[in-house]
Order: structure tokens, then C-alpha cells, then sequence
């Protein structure tokens, strides 16, 4: 039996090894969970006494088999139950992340079957990210950040790179939303900000960093 605190460094390793793609480093799981070096050890020791990761001081952490299963786990419901709260509750896509972050931490593979039938099985959660199926399998789609886009081409959003409230609420203000299509009209070389055409022929010129952090699907032209 795993606690919350456990699991929350589980997710927390998983996330930052798909990122990287090789062995996770401590100050990077105390930075992900804003915690100290030291507390961080201390849960790391934990962990390897589960057989969950697999541990050597200076040479970072990997999840053995076990852990990147309950990882996988605690993805599936957290995004299952963002899904459940946008499109049966009607929180906004950005409210969903902390209460999902309490609800994912509840027991019962039954309970997150169900939840996954009455919600038609969705592959993909508000905020465009992929939802494992109960065997771990996850499905992606091509996608590229609109900072990859040359001028004239167009796609339609979806997901998004940053995840932070403030974030979401100025993509919604601005109607940069999930399924929306747009072209980019130019790239400006001094600040590297683009001016993008919307579908409803409205123009927007957003940040670099705005271009860096949304996701695409490219739209044969």
C-alpha cells in the first residue's frame, strides 16, 4: 500500500523522465514537488524498499515496473476525472487540475472503470493531454507547437505545454481553446511573437512564449 505522498512522487518522476528521457535527478524531484534535497532522499530511500523505483545516489532515480504501473495509474485517473469535471460538472479547464489532484488519490479499480465507460472512454483529457486505457496503453496524435509553424500554414489546437492557471485563463480570454483552427500570418524577427489568424478571421499576436507552449494539429492548405 502506497501513500498520497508516495504517489504524488511517482507521478512526479514519471513526469519529468518522459520529458528527459533518462534517469531523474534528485533537484529536479525536489524542484517538481518544492520540497528539499533532503526530504526528497528520504522518499527515495522509501520508494526503493517498495521496489517501486530503482535508486543510486548521484546517478538518479528511474521507476522500476511496479512504480511506472501505479504512475501510469494515478495519470489515468486524474485526467478520467478532469474529463468528468469539465464536460459533467462545467468547472473550466482551468479549475479541474487541484481538484483532480485530490480525486486521483481515491481507491477502486471498479469505481475508475465505470467512471471511464460513462464518460465513452475519452483519449484525451481537457487540456489535450492523452489518458492511458486500463492496460497502460497510451494513444498520440501528431501534433507541433505553433513556434514550429512557417508563415501561411495552419492547424487546429490541441493541448497545450504549460499547465498553470494563469495560463488556461489567458488561452480561454483570448479564445485560443481546444479545436480552435489558425494560421500563422507572420513571425516578427526582433521578439520572435507571431500574428496568427483565427477562424472567425480575427487577428492575435501572441507572445513567443505563448507560441511555445501551444500544441497544433497541421491543417492541410
Amino acid at each position: 500500500m502506497t501513500s498520497q505522498a508516495e504517489e504524488n512522487y511517482l507521478k512526479a518522476i514519471f513526469k519529468i523522465a518522459e520529458k528527459e528521457n533518462k534517469a531523474v535527478q534528485t533537484n529536479a524531484v525536489a524542484a517538481a514537488m518544492q520540497t528539499t534535497a533532503a526530504s526528497v532522499t528520504d522518499m527515495l530511500k522509501r520508494l526503493a524498499e517498495k521496489n517501486l523505483i530503482a535508486y543510486e545516489k548521484y546517478r538518479g532515480v528511474q521507476l522500476t515496473d511496479a512504480g511506472c504501473r501505479l504512475a501510469t495509474d494515478l495519470i489515468r485517473k486524474h485526467r478520467l476525472w478532469e474529463v468528468f469535471l469539465v464536460e459533467k460538472l462545467g468547472f473550466a479547464w482551468d479549475e479541474v487540475h487541484d481538484l483532480a489532484e485530490q480525486l486521483e488519490h481515491v481507491q477502486g479499480d471498479e469505481l475508475v472503470q465505470r467512471l471511464d465507460t460513462y464518460l465513452n472512454n475519452p483519449r484525451f483529457d481537457p487540456h489535450g493531454d492523452p489518458i492511458p486505457d486500463a492496460e497502460g496503453r497510451w494513444e498520440f496524435r501528431p501534433q507541433t507547437l505553433l513556434a514550429n509553424l512557417e508563415p501561411g500554414e495552419q492547424g487546429i489546437i490541441t493541448g497545450v505545454q504549460e499547465h498553470s492557471t494563469a495560463f488556461l485563463q489567458y488561452l480561454g480570454q483570448v479564445g485560443l481553446t481546444l479545436g480552435v483552427s489558425l494560421q500563422l500570418v507572420e513571425r516578427i524577427d526582433y521578439d520572435q511573437s507571431v500574428r496568427v489568424r483565427l477562424h472567425d478571421a480575427r487577428e492575435l499576436t501572441l507572445s513567443e512564449k505563448v507560441s511555445k507552449n501551444l500544441f497544433l494539429k497541421i491543417e492541410n492548405t
